[in-house]
């Protein structure tokens, strides 16, 4: 599963002084294989896939034993650092693709450029994007286990009795549509009902903000700019603060843990989410769709939640080779479409036809819909505090905040970020 919500990276600073000096020795001879611990977040049906495909390399050969560790995400943020500056930490690690850049930087991870460069990788036909997502200054740094558009997901049974008949595909439609779906049954002011989920900060993967911002036409960052403060994203924030408060077609304050419970328990018709909420929807018995995010007046995009694996800096040689060795295995073409189909992603390669996975509706939906995406700031080092920055945003705008000021504060807020 790979719901998540902001972190704190407090640890980062300070470990980051302990690495060095712990990278890239070379390991002693020994007589068995090389051993290899790979800590990965994947803790539903998709962890099962992935332990699996492990697995199943291990048995494909006799140089490598990976041994995976299964631990929340956000338990990896913690303990990452501290574990490789005690020598104690994995050779592979997975994690949210725009927490990358910021261990990179750091010197958590190896330099994946030669990886990338052999013929034998099978990194040629990866989705171009999922790559920038793990790439800083020209220099990536992992590569993709995941990568999906932020999708709309629907209750069809709300919809049939509302006598909306399908998705919305524009903004006006989506608003329109939240507004037949909420229902105030007591008229006390408070809905019982609401058309949308719409979460006012820690969202989705962070990305339900940014992919309005982007579908009105406006950015947050243009290479080492702040663009935040714009006249396109003083619209859009200021059309979906006042759909939000004054159509009340969604709750205020909501994090993205709360949205999904509100859609889990059918008290919201439409959600914005990732492939887990597939199986969280079919666990509370929610008949559900899956379309894309409706069209805003500039473009229909949505943010990408991207995951992605890199080696640390704490592997030697050996090791190092034999975490190569996983990823060109990895991205073997049949056990890739084999990882789609397991995990719910879409293909990380971009010459798996849609044919391949259409056994999965899920993937097959998601596939659909992947053109949509964009990669969250890319290359972008301090992502999380430009992240938290538009939490910050969001959610003082649907608390009533004045718009104008807020975006000025968040460039301010942003810049730093960015130039730091």
């Amino acid at each position: 599963m790979m719901k998540r919500t902001t972190s704190v990276l407090a640890t980062v600073g300070a470990a980051a002084l302990l690495l060095a000096g712990c990278s890239g020795s070379s390991a002693p001879a020994s007589d068995g294989p090389t051993e290899i611990t790979f800590w990965h977040g994947y803790t539903e049906a998709d962890g099962k896939v992935l332990d699996q495909i492990v697995s199943d390399f291990n048995a494909s050969q006799q140089q490598y034993t990976i041994t995976t560790e299964t631990k929340t995400w956000a338990v990896i943020d913690d303990t990452l650092l501290p574990a490789l500056s005690s020598k104690e930490g994995p050779q592979i690690v997975a994690m949210p693709a725009e927490r990358m850049p910021v261990y990179a930087d750091r010197g958590a991870f190896a330099d994946l450029s030669d990886f990338y460069g052999s013929a034998d990788s099978n990194t040629a036909d990866l989705v171009s994007q999922a790559v920038d997502m793990v790439t800083v200054g020209g220099t990536p740094y992992g590569v993709p286990t995941g990568f999906v558009p932020l999708a709309m997901f629907y209750n069809k049974a709300l919809f049939t009795a509302a006598g909306i008949t399908e998705p919305p595909a524009t903004w006006d439609a989506w608003v329109a549509d939240a507004k037949k779906l909420t229902v105030d049954e007591n008229g006390d002011g408070t809905p019982e009902q609401y058309g949308v989920a719409i979460p006012d900060h820690a969202t989705v993967a962070n990305g339900l903000w940014p992919s309005l911002l982007l579908s009105g036409g406006g950015q947050i960052v243009d290479g080492d700019k702040a663009v935040i403060d714009s006249p396109e994203n003083a619209k859009t924030i200021q059309y979906w603060t006042d759909a939000i408060t004054k159509d009340k077609i969604s709750p205020t304050g909501l994090d993205g843990i709360a949205a999904d419970q509100l859609f889990s328990s059918g008290k919201a018709a439409m959600h914005v989410g990732g492939p887990w909420m597939a199986s969280i929807a079919k666990d509370n018995n929610i008949d559900y769709g899956i379309a894309a995010l409706p069209a805003g007046p500039a473009e229909q995009a949505a943010s990408a939640i991207g995951v992605a694996m890199g080696i640390t800096e704490s592997a030697d040689d050996q090791q190092r080779a034999g975490a190569e060795a996983f990823f060109s295995y990895f991205f073997q073409k049949v056990v890739a479409t084999q990882w789609s189909l397991g995990s719910g992603w879409p293909p990380l390669r971009s010459d798996i036809p849609a044919s391949a996975v259409e056994s999965n509706p899920v993937v097959a939906a998601l596939s659909e819909i992947a053109p949509t995406g964009r990669a969250l700031l890319p290359g972008v080092v301090n992502s999380v505090d430009v992240i938290t920055d538009i939490d910050e945003l969001t959610q003082k705008a649907v608390a009533g905040g004045d718009v104008a000021e807020l975006l000025s504060t968040a460039q301010s807020k942003i810049q730093q970020a960015v130039a730091r």
